[in-house]
């Protein structure tokens, strides 16, 4: 038997198993070994593939991928708001490689990404899906680009990106697991769980994780306890637009609006409603505003530099000199991520929005 085709009979197995407290403990290890197929599935894509994803060096203050079927719109949007030349035609697949854009906008440098049309099947390598994938996961935000008359490819297009272990719109799990020698498996929470400790021991069971120290600190389900285990997951916000508003008639665009009330309505065509897109995508980005400090000097409270929330002193280091983050030796703070003024801080603090940071490096 094949992988997708393992994969297909767990999934039918999972399909057909009513939930309930005495087939939790079930369902959990199907979950599991789910999980476990899906990740040979996209080594052995990646290894067909030699392993690599597109060559796209990011740049600017974030980097927002275009996510979307074949044929509805990517090029154009991508031109029309950052004046790129990505090539634009009616048929499917125009777009083979990744064109970047870049959006100046309120002060921030935003780069965006039009890729390959992603397809059924992206996430096992159909259709250069195993590239595109590689792409979506190194962003800072995902923009869905659905057409105004098959919105159904949102459901398809979340699923491709589940399955690729990439989470939209979704937090992280607070779960810590630490392998033992020996002592079996301690499970710790700081909340009453609904998941039993038997169910969460055969989860780790199915990884082979038979002697660790579990810490969780949310009240988290099967789904997110195999996310923690996997640990190679990412967590991306994402935005739906929905293009070719101008070619649909009032009812379409009333069951598209009630179908997804917190889309955003465009005709990139058109050039309808582009403000808004540009709006969407500065505001979901979420930015800070981090003032850089020279040892000694004043700071620079004109030119900030623009990042996204969540930011730590070492992607600050990358984001000035490939040297910093291995000459670092601490910083300063000032404001209000600082308990006080001038605070010692290592590569790992957050940052927070009218920081001022001094960087001390080795000479």
């Amino acid at each position: 038997m094949s992988l997708h085709e393992d994969i297909q009979a767990v999934e039918d197995e999972i399909r057909k198993t009513p939930y309930n407290k005495a087939t939790s403990h079930h369902i959990g290890k199907l979950k599991a070994k789910l999980a476990r197929l899906r990740e040979d599935v996209q080594k052995r894509a990646s290894a067909k593939s030699g392993g690599e994803g597109y060559s796209v060096r990011k740049s600017g203050d974030a980097t927002v991928a275009l996510v979307g079927f074949p044929s509805v719109g990517k090029s154009t949007l991508l031109n029309k708001l950052t004046g790129a030349n990505s090539e634009v035609g009616a048929y499917e697949f125009t777009t083979l490689d990744v064109i970047p854009g870049v959006l100046e906008y309120k002060g921030a440098t935003i780069q965006i990404l039009d890729v390959p049309g992603l397809v059924r099947g992206a996430a096992s390598g159909r259709g250069r899906g195993k590239e595109v994938i590689s792409v979506v996961r190194n962003s800072n935000l995902v923009l869905f680009l659905l057409d105004v008359f098959q919105t159904e490819h949102h459901k398809v297009l979340m699923q491709e990106l589940y399955d690729a272990g990439i989470r939209i719109n979704m937090s992280e799990p607070d779960v810590t697991i630490k392998r033992m020698d020996r002592g079996g498996v301690v499970i710790s929470a700081t909340m009453e769980l609904e998941m039993s400790d038997d169910l969460i021991k055969a989860i780790l069971g199915e990884y082979k994780i038979h002697n660790a120290h579990v810490l969780l600190r949310d009240n988290i389900n099967m789904d997110q306890l195999i996310d923690g285990v996997m640990a190679n997951r990412v967590y991306i916000p994402a935005v739906i637009v929905i293009n070719k508003v101008d070619m649909a008639d009032e009812e379409i665009l009333e069951f598209c609006k009630a179908k997804f009330p917190d889309a955003t309505f465009i005709s990139a065509n058109e050039e309808k409603n582009l403000e808004a897109v540009k709006d969407l995508i500065y505001e979901t980005l979420d930015f800070i505003r981090v003032y850089l400090k020279p040892q000694g000097g004043p700071a620079d409270m004109d030119e900030p530099m623009i990042v996204t929330n969540g930011v730590t002193v070492g992607d600050i280091c990358d984001r000035l000199h490939r040297d910093f983050r291995d000459k670092f030796r601490y910083s300063q703070i000032w404001g209000p991520s600082a308990k006080h003024p001038g605070q010692r801080a290592g590569l790992d603090h957050y940052l927070e929005d009218g920081d001022v940071l001094t960087l001390i490096i080795q000479k």
